[in-house]
């Protein structure tokens, strides 16, 4: 599959964000892997929206895993973010 802008939003004041990163969050289509997502210019549609240092909370609700990545490059059309930080997604109890 590919980006599904549906499933892409903002998380917190992104009005007075000025020059500080900005935070998004993002549930991937059910197919996308998280080896898919972080390919340079899969966030292309919303390269108008990330700069370089915006991080995005990536939700694969089909396996489940919980990624962060960030944004490495932009240059207005292609947009590269870095491969992920897993968090746990663990359950003990």
């Amino acid at each position: 599959m590919a980006f599904d802008k549906t499933g892409f939003q903002p998380i917190g004041g992104q009005a007075k964000a000025g020059n500080a990163p900005q935070w998004w969050s993002y549930t991937a289509p059910g197919t996308d892997a998280l080896a898919d997502i972080n390919t340079a210019g899969y966030f292309n549609e919303v390269a108008d929206l990330l700069k370089v240092g915006d991080v995005i909370h990536v939700w694969d609700a089909s396996v489940p895993t919980s990624s962060l990545v960030t944004v490495l490059s932009n240059t207005g059309t292609v947009v590269d973010v870095s491969d992920g930080t897993a968090l746990s997604v663990a359950d003990a109890d």
